[in-house]
């Protein structure tokens, strides 16, 4: 059954079953279109970009190589190459969402507390949308997305220690920067 096949099968099977396609398409649509959003914080140019995605992903599957990374990952190379070229080609700043990065649960939280959590989300999204693009991409693929290091580091067009050492340049930024606003509270 076409349905239970991994990604990778369907990939090699979609060069000559649209059907084939269509799946991989229903399976990833979603995750490509958020991905997009994140970066370029805009519906409709979100919509464009994931369409054009799956347009030259479809137009190069006879490229496309399995090499012991999800076929999503390859997806994720040509959406991050064409919001990267929508970047360039616009002269944008990244409008990068951070909803997703820093979710909150109200359950069980007093009123005071609550305020206490959305002042601390509210801090942290300025830090994250003071970070540099390729920064806040990182977030949002390793933390929204939950890809491994791996993954990013295909998305990317890094080794997986450059990403690693990258992550951890940022992490250390968002102390530092949110140790810094918090110092300046008291």
């Amino acid at each position: 059954m076409v349905n239970g096949e991994p990604d990778e099968v369907l990939a090699i099977r979609a060069r000559s079953d649209r059907e084939a396609f269509g799946i991989l398409y229903e399976r990833h649509v979603r995750k490509i279109y958020n991905y997009v959003y994140y970066r370029t914080g805009s519906v409709a140019d979100a919509e464009d970009l994931t369409a054009r995605t799956f347009f030259q992903a479809l137009s190069n599957l006879h490229r496309y190589q399995v090499q012991g990374v999800p076929f999503s990952a390859w997806l994720f190379r040509i959406a991050h190459n064409l919001v990267a070229n929508w970047h360039r080609d616009t002269g944008r700043h990244a409008a990068t969402s951070t909803d997703g990065i820093v979710e909150v649960v109200a359950d069980g939280h007093s009123p005071h507390d609550l305020a206490e959590l959305a002042e601390e989300r509210r801090e942290l999204h300025e830090v994250i949308r003071r970070l540099a693009p390729d920064r806040q991409q990182l977030l949002i693929l390793k933390y929204v997305h939950q890809m491994s290091t791996e993954e990013i580091a295909v998305i990317m067009g890094k080794s997986e220690g450059a990403v690693k050492a990258l992550l951890h340049r940022t992490i250390e930024r968002l102390r530092d920067e949110l140790s810094r606003s918090s110092m300046g509270d008291k």
